[in-house]
């Protein structure tokens, strides 16, 4: 599905209702499958956390059969059931992928279960899906992993950590990346009662054999999802204004560091005492709009969307910290660059970084690649704001957040399929 738009009357002040994060969304079905009596509401409908429910609802009890379980693009699913099927004693499957899913390496984190008396073995080629898992009571402790591989590898080995009867005591080496999102994984097991410590480059985990009646716990709405909308706001006239919901001033979540980022960009967040947030367009001086530097270490995911932004108000940037973005859905660096100099920017990339030149014009009816990647098309739709874009494979962005399109259509974007 190929999509054509451009902004038509873009009506405000709108609501737009968020779902639940998916990376909170997937650790807490992990939780769940592990001690059946959590309960979990305003959980993402992404197809990310579909395919998690899914793989975990459906293999729950041990099967005298290999299953086969495919989790197509979800590279957070194939990383979590990596390691939950691990430790389920008498279970045999193998897990699967798309194509792309299988040039996405998986050998740190299978090397470290194995290390923890785990087997697995690769199907294919050696380091990538698809994986052969042979469920086993692990007993060993203690395993090490570099601290700047993927922070979904050490989260993996986190959410289990409760079930070994000995912990886990996990040393990262070297300098650590992507802090955030192993505090989330830390702090949803300490609401579930998991004892945890995090000091230095150690990290200790209780062993939890049962869960004591819980309270439901509310996923917070996703704020991966919410950076478009910051872009659309950055886009848009003074006085813009859109309301999301729900959202915590506290969060768990790496990318809520985007209030602070758009500050530079006009946008002004307010947190309203229903849990929504209210961002606005606001006048910024002149001399904030001419680069924007920012180190994302912590939150890659926004890339995409920062640097867009970036080019839509005719500003330079230097964004650093990017080294996993290559090993994503695509390439995010090389992809950003390709579709970002059709539109007439000057762009150029490392290993890590991106930097943008400035820029006053768009080329326009320009038709952006998404390479299947639900970010690429999310984060190149705001632009439509300033010339009609042609958005490729539009249907991409159901990984993460289904009702983007329909979304965008109520706060008057003119989209067809063509």
């Amino acid at each position: 599905m190929n999509l054509l738009l451009q902004s038509s009357s873009i009506q405000h002040p709108s609501s737009i209702k968020i779902t639940g994060s998916k990376s909170e969304t997937n650790r807490l079905l992990l939780l769940q499958a592990l001690y059946s009596n959590l309960n979990i509401e305003n959980t993402s409908n992404s197809d990310d956390s579909e395919v998690m429910l899914k793989a975990l609802t459906n293999t729950h009890h041990p099967s005298p059969i290999t299953q086969i379980i495919d989790v197509h693009h979800a590279g957070t699913a194939m990383r979590f059931l990596a390691a939950y099927f691990s430790i389920q004693e008498g279970n045999e499957v193998v897990l699967t992928g798309s194509s792309r899913m299988k040039e996405r390496p998986i050998k740190i984190l299978v090397e470290a279960l194995n290390q923890l008396g785990a087997e697995i073995t690769y199907e294919e080629n050696e380091g990538f899906p698809p994986i052969r898992i042979r469920g086993k009571k692990l007993t060993q402790k203690k395993v090490s992993l570099p601290a700047n591989v993927s922070s979904q590898y050490i989260s993996a080995l986190l959410l289990i950590a409760p079930k070994l009867e000995n912990g886990l005591e996990l040393t990262l080496e070297g300098e650590i990346t992507s802090v955030p999102y192993i505090k989330m994984t830390l702090a949803l097991l300490n609401e579930i009662g998991v004892k945890t410590s995090f000091e230095n480059n150690t990290i200790k985990v209780a062993h939890h054999p049962s869960l004591i009646a819980h309270h439901p716990i509310t996923v917070e709405s996703d704020w991966s999802s919410a950076s478009y909308w910051y872009s659309i706001v950055a886009l848009s006239d003074i006085g813009f204004q859109v309301t999301l919901s729900s959202y915590k001033e506290n969060s768990l979540q790496g990318d809520s560091a985007l209030v602070n980022i758009y500050q530079d960009f006009g946008v002004e967040t307010t947190f309203n005492p229903d849990n929504s947030i209210s961002i606005s367009k606001k006048r910024i001086h002149n001399s904030k709009l001419a680069s924007c530097n920012s180190q994302l270490n912590n939150f890659p995911d926004i890339a995409q969307t920062i640097a867009v932004t970036c080019f839509g108000l005719g500003m330079g940037c230097h964004l650093t910290g990017l080294h996993t973005l290559k090993i994503k859905e695509t390439d995010r660096l090389e992809a950003l660059k390709t579709e970002l100099t059709k539109l007439g920017a000057k762009v150029s990339i490392t290993n890590d970084s991106l930097t943008l030149e400035n820029s006053n014009s768009i080329n326009d009816n320009i038709a952006i690649v998404t390479y299947q990647d639900h970010r690429m098309a999310m984060a190149f739709a705001p632009l439509a704001l300033k010339v009609p874009i042609q958005i490729n494979e539009a249907e991409v962005v159901s990984k993460s957040y289904p009702d983007f399109w329909e979304d965008l259509k109520k706060v008057g974007f003119s989209i067809k399929e063509i």
